[in-house]
C-alpha cells in the first residue's frame, strides 16, 4: 500500500502550456549561449536558477554572478507576467486523480522545480490548497539541492510523516524527476503530457509511463 505521492507541478499535474521552458529557454539564449534541445532536456524539471547557471555555462558564455542573477529575474518576471496572462490549469482528470488518491488514505505533496513565489502562484492559479486539496508543497528553494537529488522527495516524506521509501511513488515529466526517484529510493513513474518524449523518458527505465497523472490511482491500487 502507498502512503505517498510526491508529483511535480508544471507538465505533470499543471497546464502551464510549455512558458516555464519558453522563458527559461530565452533566459538562456537572449544573453549568448547555444544550447542543444538534448542539452537543455537534461535541465527540465531542475531549480531554475541552477539550471540558467549551468546552461550559460554549457552554452559557452562565461557568466559571473552578476549576470546570473540578472538572467533568474529576468526568467522569474517574465514567467509571472505569462502566468498572469495565460494562468496554469490541472490537466483532465488530475483534481479528481489527487482527490481519489487522498480519499484512499495516500497523501499527496507536490514537489517542483520552481522557487516558493512561482510555486505558490501555480498552485493558487490551478485552485488548489494545501490541507485542503493537497498535503503538501515542496518547491526547490525550501531544500538543499533541486532534483535530480532526492531531497524533494524526502522532504515531501517527512513533511506528511512517511518514513519508508518503498511506500512512496514520485511522478514526474522529465529525466530529471525520473532520476530524482532513483536517487530517492523510491517508485518512479513518468508522465507524457510534459514536455519530454515516450523514447526519452523511457530511456530512463521508469517502472511506469502513463499518459496522464490522471491514470496513477488506477496504477497504485492495481
Amino acid at each position: 500500500m502507498y502512503e505517498l505521492v510526491a508529483s511535480d507541478v508544471a507538465g505533470t499535474t499543471v497546464d502551464e502550456r510549455g512558458h516555464v521552458y519558453r522563458v527559461l529557454r530565452r533566459a538562456v539564449t537572449d544573453r549568448g549561449a547555444e544550447v542543444s534541445d538534448e542539452v537543455f532536456a537534461n535541465w527540465m524539471g531542475t531549480e531554475k536558477r541552477t539550471a540558467i547557471t549551468n546552461l550559460l555555462k554549457l552554452g559557452g558564455v562565461d557568466a559571473d554572478e552578476a549576470l546570473i542573477d540578472e538572467a533568474y529575474d529576468w526568467f522569474r518576471q517574465n514567467l509571472r507576467e505569462a502566468y498572469r496572462d495565460e494562468p496554469p490549469i490541472p490537466f483532465p482528470g488530475v483534481s479528481d486523480a489527487i482527490a481519489a488518491l487522498r480519499a484512499s488514505g495516500v497523501k499527496v505533496v507536490l514537489t517542483t522545480g520552481f522557487a516558493t513565489e512561482i510555486a505558490e502562484l501555480v498552485v493558487e492559479a490551478a485552485g488548489w490548497r494545501v490541507g485542503r486539496d493537497l498535503d503538501g508543497l515542496v518547491p526547490a528553494d525550501t531544500v538543499a539541492a533541486g532534483r535530480p537529488a532526492p531531497y524533494l522527495i524526502h522532504h515531501a516524506m517527512e513533511a506528511v510523516g512517511v518514513t519508508d521509501v518503498r511506500k512512496v511513488a514520485a511522478v514526474g515529466d522529465t529525466l530529471a524527476d525520473l532520476r530524482a526517484a532513483r536517487n530517492a529510493g523510491v517508485l518512479a513513474v513518468g508522465v507524457l503530457t510534459g514536455e519530454v518524449g515516450r523514447a526519452a523518458l523511457q530511456a530512463e527505465r521508469p517502472d511506469y509511463l502513463i499518459a496522464s497523472f490522471a491514470d496513477l490511482p488506477a496504477i497504485l491500487q492495481g
